[in-house]
C-alpha cells in the first residue's frame, strides 16, 4: 500500500509537506505542490479520509434537508446542490421533512447525532426556529434555503417571491382579469406571506379592491381541497383566473376544476409560482414565475462549503434569485 512516506520519498520533501498538500493547509510553494501532486498521481495514492477528517476535524460529510422531494423545484434544487458538493470534495446525506415540523425535528436530532460538516436547511416555517436554533448552538453552519425563519441571522438564499407574484397578477390583469383568487401555502411560511404581499401589490396597481373571501390558505404540498375550491367557485364576484401560490398547488386546482366541469383556460386561467419539469406533458402548459432551481442548490452549496471552509464574508450573506414569466396556454383573456 503506497503511503505518504513513499511520495515524500519519490517527491524529495518531507512526509509533513505531503500531508499539507493532501490536507490543502498551511503554505507550500506552487511548483512543490505541483511536484508533490504530480508524485500522487503516478503512483495511484489515494488518501484515507478518516485520518484527513482528523487533520481537519471535518468530515466532508453535509446534510441537505429540503420540505418536499415530490415537488420538481426541490428535485432540481437538490441536483444542482449535489453537484456543487461533489465538484468541492464533499458527499451529501438527503432528507426530506415533507413540511411536517416533527419529521423535521427528528431529521435534525440525526444531523446532530452524526459528525457533518455543514447543512443546506430548507425550513418547514417559522417554527423551524428551534431547530436551527440547536445548529447554532452547537456550531454546525448552515446556510438556509428558499424561506427565511424570523429570529434567525445565517446566510440565505432565497427566491424574490414578492416580485414573481407581481408579475404573474400583472399578466392576468393585463389580459383583462378583474377578479383574480389566490390559493396559497400556509401564512407561517415566509413565501407565503412574500407572494401574498405581492398578489395584492399587483391588485392594488390595477386598482381592483382586495377580497379576503378569494383567498384559499392551506398547506403547499398534497393540495387537494375540493370544498376550498367549491367556495371560491361560488363566491359573489366568481373569480375568472386562480393563482397558485405553488406548482403542486396549480396542479391540484386544474384537477379539482376538472372535476366540476371547468375548462382551463377557456372557463378559467390559472398561474402558478415555480416550473415544472413535466410541464410539456401537463395539460394545459402552465404560465408560471419559474425561480433557477438547480442553482439555488448550487450556489447555496458553494455558500455552506465556503463557510465552512473559512473563505465566506464574516458577515451572513443573503442571495435573492429573480424569477422568469413564462407566457403557456394556462390563463388567456377572460369570457364575458
Amino acid at each position: 500500500m503506497i503511503t505518504i512516506y513513499d511520495i515524500a520519498k519519490k517527491a524529495n520533501v518531507s512526509a509533513m509537506t505531503v500531508s499539507k498538500v493532501i490536507n490543502q493547509t498551511g503554505r507550500i510553494s506552487p511548483a512543490t505542490r505541483e511536484r508533490v501532486q504530480q508524485v500522487i498521481e503516478e503512483l495511484g495514492y489515494i488518501p484515507n479520509s478518516n485520518a484527513r477528517s482528523l487533520v481537519l476535524q471535518r468530515t466532508q460529510m453535509l446534510s441537505l434537508l429540503i420540505t418536499d422531494i415530490t415537488n420538481p423545484f426541490y428535485t432540481t434544487l437538490a441536483r444542482g446542490a449535489e453537484d456543487a458538493a461533489n465538484l468541492r470534495g464533499y458527499r451529501l446525506l438527503f432528507s426530506n421533512s415533507d413540511e411536517d415540523y416533527d419529521k423535521e425535528k427528528n431529521y435534525v436530532e440525526t444531523i446532530l447525532s452524526t459528525r457533518v460538516d455543514g447543512v443546506l436547511f430548507a425550513p418547514a416555517g417559522d417554527r423551524s426556529l428551534n431547530h436551527l436554533k440547536q445548529l447554532q448552538e452547537r456550531n454546525i453552519p448552515f446556510v438556509i434555503l428558499d424561506r427565511t425563519v424570523p429570529g434567525i441571522t445565517s446566510d440565505v438564499i432565497a427566491g424574490d417571491s414578492r416580485d414573481g407574484a407581481l408579475q404573474l397578477i400583472r399578466y392576468l390583469t393585463n389580459l383583462g382579469h378583474r377578479c383574480i383568487a389566490l390559493v396559497n401555502g400556509s401564512s407561517e411560511v415566509s413565501t407565503a406571506r412574500l407572494r401574498e404581499e405581492g398578489y395584492m401589490e399587483g391588485l392594488r396597481e390595477a386598482d381592483l379592491p382586495f377580497d379576503e373571501g378569494l383567498i384559499l390558505r392551506t398547506g403547499y404540498r398534497d393540495f387537494s381541497d375540493e370544498v376550498g375550491i367549491d367556495s371560491l367557485l361560488a363566491h359573489q364576484h366568481k373569480p375568472t383566473a386562480i393563482f397558485a401560490a405553488n406548482n403542486m398547488l396549480a396542479i391540484g386546482v386544474i384537477r379539482i376544476l376538472r372535476k366540476r366541469g371547468l375548462r382551463v383556460p377557456e372557463d378559467i386561467s390559472v398561474v402558478c409560482f415555480d416550473d415544472l419539469d413535466l410541464a410539456s406533458a401537463f395539460d394545459p402548459f402552465l404560465t408560471v414565475a419559474a425561480q433557477p432551481a438547480y442553482d439555488f442548490g448550487a450556489i447555496g452549496m458553494q455558500m455552506l462549503i465556503d463557510r465552512i471552509e473559512g473563505k465566506a464574508p464574516e458577515e451572513p450573506q443573503t442571495v435573492i434569485m429573480p424569477s422568469q414569466l413564462r407566457i403557456r396556454a394556462s390563463a388567456s383573456v377572460p369570457c364575458e
